[in-house]
């Protein structure tokens, strides 16, 4: 199951963020998501583990948990959702 975990420090690292999630479970694989220009965390991540019952523990111990100064929020992860954009879209008459 995947995990969404929000409003992370700047400070966390992936392996500190498997670090903390390890202690409930296999923690299979997590990524902080980046920004493309500075390198520099934008405050969440994901955060992978083998089974459903140590995600679900992992959610229970760590949400509303302080990791590196920050009060973390922690859920099952969703499926992206398509959008059309956003951006300038020409009528056709």
């Amino acid at each position: 199951m995947k995990l969404y975990v929000g409003n992370l420090s700047w400070n966390t690292d992936e392996e500190s963020l498997r670090a903390a999630f390890s202690v409930h479970g296999n923690v299979d694989e997590t990524v902080v998501v980046t920004d493309r220009d500075t390198g520099r965390s934008r405050g969440f991540a994901f955060v992978t583990m083998s089974n459903d019952k140590d995600a679900s523990d992992a959610i229970d111990a760590m949400n509303d948990h302080e990791l590196d100064g920050r009060v973390l929020k922690v859920n099952e992860a969703r499926a992206k959702t398509s959008n059309d954009g956003g951006g300038y879209k020409k009528k056709s008459w």
